[in-house]
């Protein structure tokens, strides 16, 4: 296995994006990812997520996550 596609591995780890932030979109509002939830049949994964302007937490797709940008 490449030095690269290890790190690629590793970094859709859904542990690893638990206790990170991200934006919906360029505007919208921060989330943090608070845990991993169920894989799906698709290969995704959902994480649950909190919303930070409203306390709301919900489940979100990791492809979705990885298209909004990170907050810092």
């Amino acid at each position: 296995m490449s030095e690269a596609y290890s790190h690629r591995v590793l970094m859709l780890e859904p542990s690893n994006f638990v206790g990170t932030w991200r934006r919906f979109g360029m505007v919208g509002p921060v989330y943090e990812i608070i845990s991993a939830g169920t894989a799906l049949p698709d290969g995704d994964r959902l994480m649950r997520i909190r919303v930070v302007e409203s306390g709301e937490e919900l489940d979100y797709r990791v492809f979705e996550i990885l298209a909004d940008p990170v907050e810092r």
